[in-house]
């Protein structure tokens, strides 16, 4: 195992356009995947566009890796239907704490870089990373892969102390 880097919080804010999966809609719940950890939402019934605003908790101890994200839809007599995956890459987030502490920024509101969206990531637009009062902070849209459509929002938290740098 890597060395512990601190509290990595997911806030799963809400879904936009889900797919239907039920007769005429869906019960849609997230799951979060960080190495070996995993989270899941509360079930939002009925709904195309649920808002969860959950925060989930993860414990960073490795210094590279990935958020990866599914949606399902919940049934009570089969096995649930798959509503669409994501995933982001937290190295821009791990980076952007290293800068912090290099740049000694532990107040206030800083950007410390700019994401954009490319093939080889689920960014629907452009996302920054930001420092607020010591924490740094990513706002992002996700598209959902493997499904006609569906957008998951996420605001990703690292928290770590401020250190000195190296």
């Amino acid at each position: 195992m890597g060395e512990q880097l601190g509290l990595f919080k997911v806030i799963v804010v809400q879904g936009k356009r889900l797919v239907i999966r039920d007769f005429k809609s869906s019960d849609p719940y997230v799951v979060l995947k960080v190495g070996n950890q995993t989270a899941k939402t509360k079930v939002i019934n009925s709904c195309l566009n649920p808002v969860w605003n959950e925060e989930l908790n993860f414990t960073m101890t490795e210094p590279l890796g990935v958020l990866n994200l599914e949606v399902f839809d919940k049934d009570l007599l089969k096995a649930d239907d798959k509503m669409g995956n994501a995933f982001l890459n937290l190295q821009p987030l791990v980076s952007a704490a290293r800068l912090r502490d290099i740049l000694r920024v532990s107040s206030g509101e800083t950007t410390i870089r700019k994401v954009i969206p490319e093939s080889d990531n689920c960014l629907v637009r452009e996302s920054s990373i930001n420092c607020v009062n010591g924490e740094v902070v990513q706002n992002v849209w996700l598209r959902l892969r493997g499904v006609e459509s569906g957008e998951v929002e996420l605001t990703v938290k690292l928290i770590t102390p401020v250190g000195p740098s190296k």
